[in-house]
């Protein structure tokens, strides 16, 4: 099959519309023609060999899959070939065909094309499962969400203001500013222009917040224990800033603070299929009827993966990047 591989190694790698072996189902997968896949953070780490799939996971990069199902395990699976599909996946997005396991991926909402549900699996998901299964996110509280412009920022909006949160959020540029305030977002916070937990604070009149949605990591970790109020939960979903700071620990015991941990890629599969059956409950339907949707910054051609990466890697882009199969 084609897929993109990735030539060379560290950051003087290059990756290449190549052939490679085609994936075989296991018990209880099903094989997917992908027809769309798109951009993550995780990708650009992963072709430096900075965040290596988890063990037995094909290299092959990409975690979201939107595309037909071509072969089952048989009568008793849930889906028949020719269904519509998507999802996330631990890799192989970037591959002409992916095996998954039927009970962790959707149905396509009838509305959608294949470039749109490759959009939605991983960044949704990812804002699903830390905003109210981890973060436990709930109506009337105040959330605060980091890189408020991008994939996992803009669904993370949508998702928090759907179940009824105040919402403040981060961006650095105009663009950013204005499709936060389009997706619903209470308050928006150029941090380039301005210190974030300042303005957050004077927001709230000191108050501060309930829960904080962070991929920035060590330069914000204190300033996030500032802001939070009492029983204030701190997810953590990224290190884009930082491995390493020192902590001002006060705050955690004084306020009673939590801070969590998390990444959906290494998640097991019993948590994945109860976070793919609650979305399916919860989230989907929100999609099918167009209540929430995936932004979408450019499309590009498989061939033209290194172009959609260097766009990503640039931070320009507002909301998805997507990889398309179409006219390849």
């Amino acid at each position: 099959m084609r897929a993109v591989l990735v030539e060379g190694e560290g950051k003087n790698n290059t990756l290449v519309l190549g052939e490679t072996k085609a994936p075989k189902i296991g018990p209880g997968e099903v094989l997917v023609k992908v027809r769309a896949t798109s951009v993550n953070q995780a990708d650009l780490l992963q072709r430096r060999g900075l965040y290596p799939p988890p063990p037995g996971v094909t290299d092959i990069l990409g975690l979201d899959i939107a595309g037909e199902v071509v072969d089952t395990p048989g009568e008793t699976s849930q889906w028949e070939i020719g269904e519509r599909v998507f999802g996330f996946v631990t890799g192989g997005g970037y591959g002409e065909f992916v095996t998954v396991h039927e009970a962790l991926i959707w149905p396509m909402p009838s509305s959608f094309d294949f470039e749109s549900a490759a959009a939605v699996g991983e960044v949704f998901a990812t804002a699903y499962l830390n905003l109210f299964v981890l973060g436990m996110l709930k109506k009337n509280e105040k959330v605060l969400v980091h890189g408020g412009s991008g994939g996992v920022g803009t669904a993370a909006i949508q998702l928090a203001k759907r179940a009824g949160a105040e919402v403040f959020t981060t961006v650095g540029s105009r663009a950013g500013e204005k499709i936060c305030i389009e997706l619903g977002a209470d308050y928006v916070v150029n941090y380039i222009k301005e210190d974030f937990e300042k303005k957050v604070l004077e927001l709230t009149s000191g108050e501060g917040l309930d829960v904080v949605l962070d991929f920035v990591g060590a330069p914000y970790l204190n300033k996030h224990l500032g802001i939070l109020r009492e029983h204030g939960r701190l997810v953590l979903i990224g290190l884009k800033g930082g491995t390493r700071t020192e902590v001002f620990l006060p705050p955690l015991l004084t306020k009673r603070l939590t801070i969590i941990g998390s990444t959906l890629r290494s998640l097991s599969r019993q948590r994945k299929q109860e976070l793919v059956k609650e979305f399916r409950k919860e989230v989907l339907p929100l999609l099918e009827d167009g209540e929430i949707f995936p932004v979408i910054d450019s499309i590009f051609p498989i061939s033209q993966v290194e172009e959609a990466h260097e766009r990503f890697r640039q931070g320009k882009h507002v909301g998805k990047i997507v990889l398309t199969w179409h006219a390849v």
